[in-house]
């Protein structure tokens, strides 16, 4: 889905997916019809969500609209980088080799282990007793 100007990718994150569109603009971040700030409370988040920009020193140059599903602030906040650094990559291809380096095209593969039958959890154990 590319109009002019208009590129789209989608970032995933442990259970979050995060469709998101950029747009050359001034900079405002709408996160499920919300300000960025009205979304993620927490500054760590914000701080995480526009990484891509600071590094390509292209902040305040794209308008940002995000609609994020699934997962916790964290893992949104992961997908929404993810998505803004795909959608970066479409905008111009030379942002890539930069954003490569700090890691951000690849999808972070880590997901929550699953509890074992017999098992308190993944890796915890009911306690053992000898007598």
């Amino acid at each position: 889905m590319e109009k002019e100007n208009l590129f789209y990718a989608t970032g995933k994150r442990k259970n979050a997916i995060a469709r998101t569109w950029i747009k050359p603009g001034n900079g405002d971040i709408i996160i499920n019809d919300r300000k960025a700030e009205e979304y993620f409370p927490i500054e760590t988040m914000r701080e995480k969500v526009i990484q891509p920009f600071k590094l390509t020193d292209t902040l305040g140059s794209f308008d940002v609209k995000v609609h994020v599903i699934g997962g916790g602030i964290s893992g949104q906040a992961g997908a929404i980088r993810h998505g803004i650094t795909k959608a970066l990559i479409l905008s111009d291809a030379d942002l890539r080799v930069t954003l490569k380096r700090a890691g951000f095209v690849k999808r972070d593969p880590r997901i929550k282990e699953r509890k074992k039958y017999g098992q308190k959890g993944a890796r915890a154990r009911f306690q053992f007793s000898k007598r």
